[in-house]
């Protein structure tokens, strides 16, 4: 195979001919109606779908670029913001701005606390932010754009980040301590108390990624679970990212920063005053936004209620239950910590759990990998409730398929260890040339598509020097973002 291409049309195409290539492109996606994909995509249901639908059509074209032109979208995202803000126990002081996505509000929350510690605390030259290992890497991302240093503290053995080495990892240059609820990986709550005190002790914000939580937790909370405060209510705490695109069930995407009050937010704010264009002015990262997420949060939000987002959480903590108690009776298997919501990792100690996964692609369900330790990620939304029976059984199905399966075991295992010897002998440009040149195995047919994934993650976790696996992922990623077209075989 090899790039080639494409040109810019010379003609238009008529409507029926481009829906009919759109239907066609369409179809090679993956199917998620039925249940069986774990994470991103959080679907209420046909009839909630039908009304986020077309209260995102109403306002497709409208851009909140400029809010004094649509008092709509202004008005829809004060109160969104503020009905957020009320969930999450702020007060009237707490405020916030909509976002496109988890990314955009961690990356605001990032810049926040770095221009308030240039206006407070200048002597601060080189800033830094305290994560959690397990911390999402919006926060790496943001830390790499906004130009601050991101500290990782360990976490213990049940996954929450460790508070003692967390103090010990303050120092003058702290601009802001963070943790998860949930982090992503382990779907279990940091110890926000903690961290809120610390916040307090050192006169330091703290932030809270709520982003997977924040529209699902305090549902959870009064279900009955056991949910530790980790919200406004927590003493220290500054801010909060929360996803309405995720259990919010909003269109994507769309997201909320929120501050305990407007002089925090002052710090999220552009302002250019010598603009030939005017005065110019913006709240958040994006310029343009699209007035359709905006609409559709405001819309399932009013339409759910409390109510109703507390029924679909009931569904989803039930169906959530009988899956982890299903791994967990699957001998060698288990699911890791003990998770207070729907979002959960497991693994084994006895078969590869990547090839488990692999087992479970080519019976339809897709669920994502994780390393350190190896396993496999679920994040279960109203979507894929009801299913817990037909995934327990799939997975059953699954692990007899792996322990049976021994060629497919040695050649796992051949693959892991091969990449493992050869990145301790070669001199590192020829095996970042190597790893390039078998880059087509781990991504599949430079579409990005790949039956098999246990080799690529196996060799990954394998590999010490974690430079090689960086430009082994780039050149998958620059794989896939190409157009590939087959090479005639004369």
């Amino acid at each position: 195979m090899k790039a080639k291409s494409i040109s810019f049309p010379a003609e238009g195409i008529d409507t029926s001919s481009l829906l009919e290539d759109l239907k066609a492109i369409k179809s090679a996606d993956t199917e998620w109606r039925n249940g069986r994909v774990f994470g991103y995509i959080y679907h209420p249901g046909d009839e909630d779908a039908k009304l986020i639908e077309k209260a995102y059509l109403m306002f497709f074209y409208e851009n909140a670029l400029n809010p004094s032109l649509f008092n709509s979208l202004k008005k829809f995202e004060n109160e969104t913001v503020a009905m957020v803000a009320n969930l999450l126990n702020g007060t009237s002081a707490t405020v916030g701005n909509l976002t496109s996505g988890g990314t955009e509000s961690i990356l605001l929350a990032v810049k926040t606390a770095r221009d308030k510690a240039r206006a407070e605390k200048p002597a601060i030259r080189a800033p830094e932010v305290l994560v959690p290992m397990s911390i999402h890497p919006a926060f790496e991302k943001a830390a790499h754009y906004v130009n601050v240093k991101v500290v990782h503290v360990p976490v213990s053995d049940d996954k929450r980040v460790d508070i003692s080495a967390m103090e010990a990892s303050i120092s003058g240059n702290t601009i802001l301590l963070v943790g998860s609820a949930p982090c992503f990986p382990h779907g279990v709550i940091d110890p926000i108390r903690e961290i809120g005190s610390l916040g307090l002790k050192y006169n330091i914000p703290v932030h809270v990624d709520a982003c997977l939580g924040g529209l699902m937790l305090p549902f959870v909370e009064k279900l009955g679970y056991n949910v530790e405060p980790f919200d406004f209510r927590v003493p220290g705490v500054t801010s909060i990212s929360a996803d309405l695109h995720k259990y919010g069930y909003s269109s994507k995407g769309a997201s909320v920063t929120l501050y305990i009050d407007s002089e925090f937010r002052k710090h999220q704010y552009f302002v250019y005053t010598d603009w030939s264009g005017g005065l110019y002015g913006s709240p958040t990262m994006m310029g343009t936004k699209c007035g359709g997420p905006i609409a559709s949060s405001w819309a399932i939000i009013r339409h759910l209620g409390y109510k109703g987002y507390l029924e679909k959480a009931r569904k989803v903590m039930l169906a959530t239950r009988q899956i982890q108690e299903g791994i967990n009776a699957i001998e060698g298997l288990k699911v890791i910590s003990n998770p207070e919501m729907s979002v959960f990792a497991f693994t084994s100690d006895k078969y590869d759990i990547f090839n488990i996964g692999d087992e479970l692609t080519l019976r339809g369900w897709h669920l994502d990998r994780l390393q350190y330790p190896n396993s496999l990620h679920m994040t279960i939304s109203f979507g894929n409730s009801g299913l817990a029976s037909e995934f327990i059984s799939a997975l059953e199905s699954s692990v007899r398929a792996v322990a049976g399966d021994k060629v497919q075991k040695l050649q796992s295992q051949l693959t892991v260890s091969m990449i493992r010897s050869f990145s301790k002998i070669l001199p590192e440009r020829w095996f970042r040339a190597m790893s390039k040149a078998l880059s087509g195995l781990f991504g599949g047919d430079g579409n990005g598509k790949t039956s098999r994934s246990a080799a690529m993650y196996g060799a990954s976790s394998a590999i010490d020097n974690r430079r090689n696996v960086h430009d082994m992922v780039l050149d998958i990623m620059d794989k896939m973002y190409r157009i590939w077209h087959r090479k005639d075989k004369n």
